[in-house]
């Protein structure tokens, strides 16, 4: 009895041991170490060596009431809600996006990867065209003054493969500068007049939807 007593406090102590080395010491495995850079800015692009075999286009969702799902958790929503939107966000990483990493005239994805895609949880009105509740891939032929937005019902497609022969709706809207420029392409919601508008900004330029209902 003694024996199997002085065993199991041996055990617990060599469990201690091991627990504090564990806490104290580097977490590391093999090559798929994080390297965290204190000085680095959220606005900065991601170094290669932060996470191994993170996408550089993350993916996003925004809707509109803007932070919805919060507000339905804590049971703040005074309205429901009307639109998302569900996109990857590009990188800049120094380049001139408008008129030459994206050309004008030329389709672009509205951002990375899979097809953009916004959905309507109710009827809207989009520059006096009304808009079917549902949900679309989202595209854009940007000018340097306008883009052409484009809704379509070609649904689960990767970006560079939009099959046109399905547009439903066409909108031209007009760009303007931003008062700084965005590392990261970005859309979001924001109440406006007697609806919302969808801005999309990236680079030094922002184009707004305007969406009422």
């Amino acid at each position: 009895m003694y024996q199997t007593r002085h065993l199991i406090k041996l055990c617990c102590l060599l469990w201690i041991v091991a627990l504090a080395i564990g806490c104290d010491g580097p977490t590391t495995s093999g090559n798929n170490s994080v390297t965290i850079n204190p000085n680095a800015s959220p606005n900065q692009p991601i170094e290669k060596d932060m996470q191994p075999g993170l996408d550089k286009s993350p993916m996003d969702m925004c809707y509109y009431p803007v932070e919805y799902p919060k507000l339905k958790m804590t049971g703040s929503l005074k309205e429901p809600p009307v639109a998302r939107v569900i996109y990857s966000r590009p990188q800049r990483n120094n380049r001139t996006i408008f008129g030459d990493l994206i050309k004008y005239g030329s389709v672009w994805r509205l951002g990375a990867n899979e097809a953009t895609e916004i959905e309507f949880f109710k009827d809207v009105t989009i520059t006096d065209k009304k808009v079917l509740k549902g949900r679309y891939v989202i595209y854009c032929i940007p000018q340097e003054n306008n883009w052409t937005l484009i809704l379509n019902t070609d649904l689960y497609t990767w970006g560079l493969k939009i099959d046109s022969s399905k547009d439903e709706y066409k909108f031209t809207i007009p760009v303007s500068k931003t008062r700084f420029p965005y590392e990261l392409f970005t859309m979001e919601f924001e109440k406006a007049g007697k609806g919302m508008q969808l801005n999309m900004e990236w680079d030094s330029i922002k184009a707004s939807l305007p969406i009422t209902w």
